[in-house]
């Protein structure tokens, strides 16, 4: 809280006062039937144009059809929105809208004392309280009172505010997320003019359930204004940002129009070959939007085709990409290591999700770096990279299409359901300032033949510089080659089983993705005081925290360094010095470690590992706690006098 600005009257004759904030999360969560993903996402919609910097965490359960109030059925959806730069969707909300006995039960704890909780009295039933193992009514034997705890019949309000019209009560009840979307807006201060032309275009081919919704809407916006039960409104201010046009944009979007972005800087069609798999459908999806900009989508049978077709449009000139999670990838592990072994562009989008096997659909991870690195047969090297927010993973797919065509490689690109999912502001870039992608096939004969012929094409002669072959499009006059999974000779790309050859060519494939290190910029290190005897390296979705809770230590007057990857393979260059510059060098991750196994082997650092595998993002706090330990106890030598 900032500061409180001067009383209004409302309607009803009583005060209401408008308290300035600088931040606030708030907690949506109800049955998955219950709309929290529309009325978070429509929120944030509104909270994008009003100006604030922001961050989402959509959560919601695996099971298509879970039974109606119970737990494994609770969906939520997390805002946190401010004033000012923020960098995570907030480890805790300062409001919690529960929409039945159920998502209490599920959310409760993660409430701090005293925050705000809001409730939807008329599903507090015995029915739906025995469905969660509740013997009384939490709302009123008085077991909540360490929060802020305001009932409020949302149902039966929407339904009295629709009863007029025409829907029965089951439709009208559905409306009810419309009702707390409305109530919400007005304790926020909310635009509404964008929720009612979305819901205007959302059904307006039912105009009954469109103005069914605004009807809602409106109730709950009027209720907020008019009740006794809400006495304070809250106004969180647009935060400062550098000029230019600004939307509000999640993960798998921004990946997407990544790669129409590619596409089009490096003149070539998109062609997508991917088989739906949570969380990466939505990439298929966004692509499949935008056939004016020369964009192929085929709904593959299954994973392997899905990446056949991928590579074949590769083969054919394409920018061949597929989409998938870590079961899929494993899939096409087979098809990634024909791709090496062709030495043709490819984008492996690889969306992580819980695992292992089936694993959790719909919850974050980072367990499959290993898999990325070495999950094919033989020596298989493919350059991994991987977007640390959702608007990086616009920049993120710019940089796999660079290194795929450049290098002729395939590329996999780790992002994760948090970033998926996750949204915020994202500045839309000016075309021009776009990596020139442009790339020329071979058009002609390129040199000798062993016995002296001139003029043949040799489709393993290499660029010096890259060291990338040839990308010669089939039906080129002259350009006939051999193409396939078995070793290839040197320069003539004829099957060869010759073990100096094997040799050659497998220590010249990992060459080529070694040398990729030689383009890549300098690492940055954000250590502001110069002084951060303690260092803090991750990859992937973790930055948003790390950066948190790294930014909680300075406060506190302590100095501390973050370094952040995108690239882990091949890592940039002068990482290895940069991570002997620090006593300590600690490497949070969603998993049981495997960035850490990775700079230990090959830098010889004793990095400390710091993991968990819940299905969430780490949480800043806990981050600087474990942060905060590291640094004292780096400040204690070994006789155990301070320093």
């Amino acid at each position: 809280m900032t500061g409180i600005n001067p009383p209004s009257s409302a309607p009803g004759g009583f005060v209401k006062s408008v308290v300035a904030l600088d931040r606030v999360v708030i907690r949506l969560a109800g049955d998955s039937g219950d709309g929290m993903q529309l009325t978070g996402n429509r929120f944030t919609s509104e909270t994008a144009s009003f100006g604030n910097d922001l961050s989402t965490l959509p959560n919601f359960p695996a099971e298509i059809r879970a039974p109606t109030g119970t737990l494994p059925g609770v969906s939520s959806f997390q805002l946190h929105f401010a004033d000012h730069d923020i960098m995570t969707p907030g480890d805790a909300p300062d409001v919690l809208v529960v929409m039945n006995p159920a998502a209490l039960k599920a959310n409760i704890s993660d409430l701090p004392g005293g925050g705000l909780l809001i409730a939807d009295s008329d599903e507090f039933s015995p029915r739906n309280l025995a469905k969660v193992g509740y013997a009384t009514n939490p709302l009123e034997d008085g077991s909540l009172e360490g929060w802020q705890l305001v009932s409020v019949p949302l149902t039966s309000m929407t339904t009295d505010a629709l009863k007029d019209s025409g829907l029965g009560k089951k439709e009208a009840e559905r409306s009810k997320n419309m009702f707390t979307l409305g109530l919400l807006s007005w304790m926020y201060h909310r635009p509404t003019e964008g929720t009612i032309r979305f819901l205007e275009r959302q059904f307006r081919r039912k105009p009954e359930i469109a103005a069914a919704n605004i009807a809602a809407f409106r109730a709950g916006y009027n209720y907020g204004e008019t009740t006794e039960a809400f006495a304070v409104s809250y106004e969180i201010k647009p935060a400062p940002m550098a000029p230019g046009r600004y939307r509000n944009i999640s993960g798998n979007q921004a990946l997407a129009l990544g790669l129409v972005a590619a596409g089009q800087r490096s003149g070539l069609p998109l062609f997508l070959g991917a088989y739906p798999i949570t969380p990466a459908s939505d990439i298929l999806h966004e692509l499949s939007k935008h056939k004016s900009f020369n964009v192929r989508t085929f709904q593959a049978e299954d994973e392997i085709a899905g990446i056949g077709a991928a590579l074949g449009a590769a083969f054919g000139g394409a920018l061949g990409v597929t989409t998938t999670s870590g079961p899929g990838v494993a899939l096409k592990a087979e098809t990634i290591g024909l791709a090496v072994m062709t030495e043709l562009p490819l984008v492996i989008v690889d969306v992580q999700r819980g695992g292992p096997s089936t694993g959790l659909p719909t919850k974050t991870e980072q367990s499959d770096l290993l898999q990325a690195m070495f999950g094919r047969n033989g020596e298989a090297p493919v350059p991994v990279i991987a977007p640390r927010s959702p608007g990086d993973c616009f920049d993120a797919a710019l940089e796999a299409t660079r290194i795929a065509l450049t290098y002729r490689t395939p590329v996999i690109l780790l992002s994760d359901g948090y970033l998926a999912n996750g949204a915020e502001p994202w500045a839309v870039p000016n075309v021009d300032d776009l990596p020139d992608l442009r790339v020329e096939f071979a058009s002609e004969p390129n040199g000798r033949a062993e016995d002296g012929e001139e003029g043949v094409f040799l489709p393993y002669l290499r660029d010096p510089e890259t060291l990338a072959r040839p990308w010669a499009v089939p039906g080129t006059a002259g350009l006939q080659h051999r193409i396939g999974g078995l070793e290839k000779a040197d320069r003539t790309g004829n099957i060869s089983y010759d073990p100096a050859n094997h040799d050659f060519m497998t220590r010249t494939r990992q060459a080529k993705i070694d040398g990729i290190a030689n383009s890549l910029p300098p690492t940055e290190v954000d250590d502001p005081d110069g002084d951060a005897t303690v260092a803090v390296i991750g990859w992937g979705s973790t930055y948003g925290p790390i950066g948190a809770a790294c930014r909680r230590i300075r406060r506190s007057g302590r100095s501390i360094a973050q370094i952040h990857l995108r690239h882990l393979n091949p890592m940039p260059n002068d990482l290895g010095d940069i991570l002997r510059r620090y006593d300590r060098v600690i490497c949070p991750e969603m998993n049981l470690g495997q960035l850490s196994m990775l700079l230990r082997a090959k830098y010889l650092v004793d990095v400390e590992s710091h993991t968990q595998v819940r299905g969430l993002p780490f949480r800043a706090a806990e981050l600087a706690a474990v942060i905060q330990e590291v640094i004292d106890r780096t400040a204690v030598p070994a006789n155990g006098e301070l320093l």
